[in-house]
């Protein structure tokens, strides 16, 4: 990912924050498959063709471990190639198109700021024990009440005997983190005056990602003209 020192997010643990923030990812892997070309095939010659596979997932990260952990359906092919393999990890936050008519001066050009942030890392497929782990963490991590005893003594909805099944129909893998970089383009880079006039058009704008991006502006405290 190109990103200038100045757009840099700090360190990583700025960086985990930011996964564990937006944990929604989407997992890019890179498999070589061999196919027949339907001109080739006359000749019974054959060649390889690089495939670029993706998958959006949600993923839990383990800051001690330097390890992401997640699950995908076994009936997404994509998985069938991950085992051993480098794969890129693409984590996306708030995002917006920027006006160049909200800078203090002229001219100027059109952008979009955004945060991002790239983990790259070799695969490991689970084992259902640990692919059983993972759906708990994920439970714990986004709805943990799913996981709480009621009054009769059972869990409900999701039970024991129904996390067993739904083991028969996904894939557990973890990504043992090799490399990580973070970016934050908010308009930093920018004079006060025009970060003011950048962050007072986003939080004032009818669209909902225009206002996400001026609320975590304003929580990492980028860009708003302080």
């Amino acid at each position: 990912m190109y990103t200038p020192k100045n757009l840099t997010m700090e360190d990583t643990a700025q960086i985990h924050a930011f996964m564990k923030a937006f944990s929604f990812a989407v997992l890019v892997s890179n498999t070589n498959n061999t196919t027949d070309d339907k001109d080739e095939i006359k000749s019974h010659q054959h060649h390889e063709i690089n495939n670029l596979n993706g998958t959006h997932l949600p993923f839990l990260l383990n800051e001690q471990e330097g390890v992401l952990y997640s699950h995908m359906a076994k009936a997404n092919p994509h998985w069938k190639s991950l085992e051993g393999t480098e794969v890129l990890i693409i984590f996306s936050g708030p995002h917006a198109y920027i006006s160049p008519t909200w800078y203090a001066k002229s001219p100027a050009v059109p952008t979009w700021n955004y945060a991002a942030a790239h983990a790259y890392g070799k695969v490991s497929l689970l084992n259902d024990d640990d692919t059983l782990k993972v759906i708990n963490d994920t439970l714990k991590a986004y709805e943990p009440s799913l996981l709480e005893t009621n009054e009769e003594g059972n869990k409900e909805p999701v039970t024991d005997e129904f996390k067993h099944k739904l083991l028969s129909a996904i894939v557990g893998f973890k990504v043992e983190i090799t490399k990580l970089e973070g970016k934050l383009k908010l308009g930093q880079h920018r004079p006060k005056a025009d970060q003011e006039g950048v962050y007072k058009a986003l939080s004032e704008s009818p669209r909902l990602d225009d206002r996400a991006l001026a609320e975590y502006m304003r929580n990492m405290d980028i860009g708003c003209g302080n």
